[in-house]
């Protein structure tokens, strides 16, 4: 699936899906040294060659240790080592929290299982969140929790802040689309987000002009010979239709397309 975590810059930079200024780490980091006047980019990846379609089963990947103790993670897609454009499963084990951090590069992050926790809130799972370029905040879990998580993957001039419950929110029947239901989580010029509910059987096409991704909350479904199953993950690059047939117990799954437009790994500049 990609290369080992264990890099040189394995604490230089990123805790456990969380950015920050590696400027201000203390001595007993490893410290990245960066000549004056250039920048450097992360070369880490995992499935980083966005032109070609990846399924990844999340449940089949092994949980990877993050710098930070009691959190843990499954790395789905990645350029960048410590810091880094990410998209991972992170579980926060029962009372484990960060520091306080900023998140340059922003984080939008969907709650699968658990309590998620910060100075904002709790969010149960169902929640959905995005914390824009700049965002600071202490996260935890005091009961443990699983999150789909995506970094470095904003508008650097967003400034957004979404907070959402689906628990709260009824589902649209979508026109055109037979057996399928629709909650709406963000949309701008670079991406559209959101929830769609598959009924058993339900023939779903999804327009992938600018790539796309779809995450299974639950159920399953089949798609370009592959079936997806709770917590698979589908990648396809721009130009893309996703067409698929969801299975007996139907899908609940997460999509967002268009962004795909804009790849680009993270920068460290002194």
């Amino acid at each position: 699936m990609g290369k080992s975590m264990d890099h040189g810059f394995a604490k230089a930079g990123f805790l456990g899906e969380m950015e920050v200024d590696t400027r201000a780490l203390d001595a007993n980091f490893v410290k990245i040294h960066i000549p004056c006047g250039m920048e450097r980019r992360l070369q880490m990846e995992i499935n980083g060659d966005f032109s070609h379609r990846v399924v990844v089963h999340g449940d089949a990947l092994a949980w990877q240790p993050s710098p930070m103790a009691g959190v843990s993670r499954r790395m789905l897609d990645r350029i960048g080592d410590e810091v880094a454009r990410a998209t991972s499963l992170v579980r926060y084990d029962p009372g484990s929290r960060f520091s306080p951090h900023v998140h340059t590069g922003g984080e939008e992050f969907f709650v699968l299982y658990g309590i998620f926790e910060d100075e904002h809130g709790a969010f149960p799972a169902g929640s959905y969140i995005r914390n824009p370029p700049q965002s600071r905040h202490r996260p935890g879990s005091e009961k443990g929790c699983v999150i789909l998580v995506k970094l470095w993957q904003f508008d650097p001039e967003d400034r957004s802040h979404i907070r959402i419950d689906t628990n709260k929110i009824e589902a649209i029947a979508e026109a055109g689309r037979p057996g399928v239901a629709v909650t709406p989580l963000f949309a701008d010029d670079r991406e559209t987000v959101r929830l769609e509910h598959w009924q058993a059987g339900a023939a779903a096409s999804v327009e992938a002009a600018g790539g796309a991704e779809v995450f299974v909350l639950d159920g399953g479904f089949e798609e370009g010979g592959d079936t997806l199953r709770r917590h698979s993950w589908l990648r396809v690059p721009m130009g893309s239709q996703i067409t698929a047939k969801s299975g007996r117990d139907g899908a609940k799954v997460w999509i967002k397309t268009g962004h795909l437009r804009f790849v680009e790994g993270p920068r460290i500049s002194p």
